[in-house]
């Protein structure tokens, strides 16, 4: 063989390497997506389970006010429509937002402060964990879309990642916000 030969050959290993660990880059980097969006749906699954059952906590305290008896039993039916919709695979989205604003629509000022609390860290870590998950599996969907990923079907058979849209809770509800302040005393002239 010539030296051009193996110039060719040398060149043409080279650049094969460099496909197989651009290749194996991309297959471990799409899978840590995949795993990360998995964690985060879980994390999502288990917030949505909390404020399901917090939500429930308050439909009790609400079910004792005779007022508030019809908005108990439209929270405890919310409740059930979402955990069915998390079963059956049906409008899960609908079923959370439904849930929202029959929380959104409580009265806040009757609850007790505890109960209060844990609704407000209920709800804040829904956010939350909406963001993170959205977060994953736009960074995923990304990945997924690229040319090499496509042309080469990286990604397997591993189903492409959907995002979970639900409202936010109202912003500015707070342990500390949800009661009327107290009247201000008019300041106390001094002694002259």
């Amino acid at each position: 063989m010539t030296s051009a030969v193996w110039v060719v050959v040398a060149f043409a290993a080279v650049v094969l390497v460099a496909v197989g660990a651009l290749v194996a880059s991309r297959v471990r980097r799409l899978d840590r997506l995949h795993v990360r969006t998995d964690a985060a749906r879980a994390g999502l699954e288990s917030a949505c389970e909390r404020r399901a059952a917090t939500a429930l906590s308050v439909a009790q305290v609400l079910a004792r006010i005779p007022a508030e008896r019809n908005r108990a039993e439209g929270l405890r039916t919310a409740v059930a429509g979402a955990r069915a919709a998390r079963i059956t695979g049906g409008d899960r989205e609908g079923a959370e937002n439904v849930l929202g604003r029959e929380l959104a629509s409580v009265p806040r000022a009757l609850l007790p402060d505890p109960l209060l609390a844990d609704l407000v860290d209920a709800e804040q870590l829904l956010a939350l964990a909406r963001r993170v998950h959205n977060d994953a599996v736009r960074d995923t969907r990304e990945l997924r879309s690229r040319r090499l990923v496509r042309l080469l079907h990286l990604a397997g058979t591993a189903p492409v990642p959907e995002y979970f849209e639900i409202a936010d809770p109202g912003s500015g509800v707070s342990v500390r916000t949800r009661r009327a302040a107290a009247p201000a005393r008019p300041p106390v002239a001094p002694p002259t």
